[in-house]
């Protein structure tokens, strides 16, 4: 047993090995302190539309996570998830996992707004995403970090990308691991992200087959409580209803804490790729229960979690660009 506890820990600080302050990339370093000089209020202009947008609706603070998330999954975290399509640009908020789905563009446009009053192109939106990413913990009560900074956009978008590198909900577990590893994160990350489901929603048609025929069988999937199940059918029914919403964690929706965690232990997590992490790995498994029991635990790594997930292949240097608008590259 105390073998097996080492070997948690061991694999508990892997995920924290490759992190510090700042954060080295092919073109240069990523720093906290990168606009302290050139634009000092652009965190303050952040947080501060962020905390209206998401007293407006606290839905958005996921929204938001879930777009920082979607864009550094696609060609690293280079805003090619804001794009609209033009000229020879393909927008990925067409893909699967996007389309119906992805939302809070507006925000960010408010956000990009506002910091270019204060410093004209001098702030690069995918810099803003991954701030607001942590803004939107901040607000709903989950942990804080300092967000390294530096990115500059894409000029570029990649449909095939989205359609391919994010995980989905009906992925099975060691392909969602994999999705995972092909961007330099490990089961550790893959545990703690996933907690980001404590907050947000979920459409009936990201889970109806675990309600129907989950196995191509005709039958449900019976690692889903099925009293929770039951409650559930009542509003996704076999067909319609695709875009009736859920929350993902029904016990503290809109709080961000660990009772997603927790839900998993009662087996009723809403997604099959959340219930996957207790019933098909035992590491998964272990850090699920892990998590559930101590929520400073569970805040510590999805903090150097995120920080990992948004270092992955930024653009810096010359490289891509600061774009004006967030939707267009710039010159269109």
């Amino acid at each position: 047993m105390a073998r097996f506890m080492n070997f948690l820990l061991a694999l508990s600080l892997l995920a924290f090995v490759p992190l510090s302050l700042s954060h080295k990339t092919n073109g240069g370093y990523l720093y906290p302190q990168f606009y302290d000089h050139s634009c000092p209020k652009a965190q303050q202009i952040v947080k501060s539309v962020m905390a209206k947008a998401v007293a407006r609706e606290v839905r958005m603070a996921a929204s938001i996570m879930r777009l920082h998330f979607h864009d550094c999954f696609v060609k690293g975290c280079d805003a090619s998830i804001l794009l609209d399509s033009s000229g020879g640009i393909i927008s990925e908020k067409n893909s699967v996992p996007n389309r119906n789905s992805a939302r809070g563009f507006e925000v960010i446009d408010d956000i990009k707004s506002a910091v270019e009053k204060e410093c004209p192109h001098t702030v690069s939106c995918s810099d803003i995403l991954a701030i607001a990413a942590r803004d939107s913990s901040v607000l709903t009560g989950g942990p804080s970090w300092e967000v390294p900074l530096g990115r500059r956009d894409s000029r570029g978008a990649s449909l095939s990308g989205s359609n391919n590198n994010i995980p989905a909900p009906n992925n099975t577990f060691q392909t969602i691991l994999t999705k995972f590893k092909l961007h330099g994160l490990n089961i550790v990350d893959l545990v703690a992200l996933s907690g980001s489901h404590t907050i947000g929603n979920s459409r009936c048609t990201s889970f109806r087959q675990r309600l129907y025929n989950q196995s191509g069988n005709g039958r449900p999937d019976y690692s889903l409580d099925q009293s929770y199940a039951a409650q559930l059918r009542t509003r996704c029914p076999r067909s319609g209803g695709d875009q009736n919403l859920f929350f993902l964690d029904f016990v503290s929706p809109t709080k961000f804490d660990n009772s997603y965690f927790k839900n998993i232990l009662a087996s009723k997590g809403l997604l099959s790729s959340d219930q996957l992490l207790f019933t098909k790995n035992q590491a998964s498994m272990d850090l699920v229960k892990q998590y559930a029991a101590n929520n400073k635990i569970f805040f510590e790594q999805f903090a150097q979690s995120m920080i990992k997930m948004a270092n992955i292949s930024p653009l810096t240097g010359s490289r891509g660009e600061i774009r004006k608008n967030c939707r267009r590259v710039n010159g269109h």
